[in-house]
């Protein structure tokens, strides 16, 4: 047993989440924020089977692409406003972050 955890960008969440569905994949939604854009992501905590994960990576890849995107920098707080650049800059965003972890034991109550 696996557990998979997707960091995925909102705009990717409900595209991967119907997917998952239709799969027959079960998935956990949490709402999250990141660190460096402070956007809103999902996190998805899926349980699987060790000989789906292939399967299940393949349908994240599938359904979360990564973009570019003009993003305004936030400004410093309390921090050296030198290096402080005040103009919208392209950054990629999306795209997911997949973690695999061995589960030791499962239960369901």
């Amino acid at each position: 047993m696996k557990l998979v955890v997707a960091v995925v960008q909102d705009q990717d969440s409900n595209r991967l989440s119907n997917a998952l569905t239709k799969n027959d994949f079960r998935a956990t939604k949490l709402a999250s924020t990141g660190g460096f854009l402070r956007s809103g992501n999902t996190t998805f905590l899926i349980g699987t089977e060790a000989s789906l994960v292939p399967e299940l990576l393949e349908l994240i890849n599938d359904n979360c692409r990564s973009r570019d995107q003009m993003v305004a920098p936030i400004s410093p707080m309390g921090g050296n406003a030198d290096s402080y650049i005040p103009y919208p800059v392209e950054v990629e965003v999306g795209g997911a972050t997949v973690f695999v972890l061995p589960i030791e034991q499962f239960h369901h109550f």
